[in-house]
């Protein structure tokens, strides 16, 4: 991962902030999402088109990703 640093107003910085503290993620996960949804779609992996957009608020959900995607089995 590289590390960059920004400047932003302090109302910006608030507000980026607060909505980070809100969904319960990190200032930085919070910009690098923003980001990621401002970038353009890499059409060569089509299905990265989808990639962090499943939240089921259960932190062990990358253990059973199958599930998650798939639904439980029986």
């Amino acid at each position: 991962m590289i590390r960059t640093q920004i400047s932003l107003p302090q109302d910006e910085y608030s507000a980026a902030k607060r909505e980070a503290a809100r969904l319960g993620i990190s200032l930085a996960e919070f910009f690098r999402r923003a980001l990621r949804s401002a970038l353009p779609v890499d059409e060569t992996s089509p299905w990265m088109h989808f990639a962090g957009m499943v939240e089921t608020g259960d932190p062990e959900s990358s253990r059973n990703i199958d599930d998650v995607v798939y639904g439980h089995k029986d």
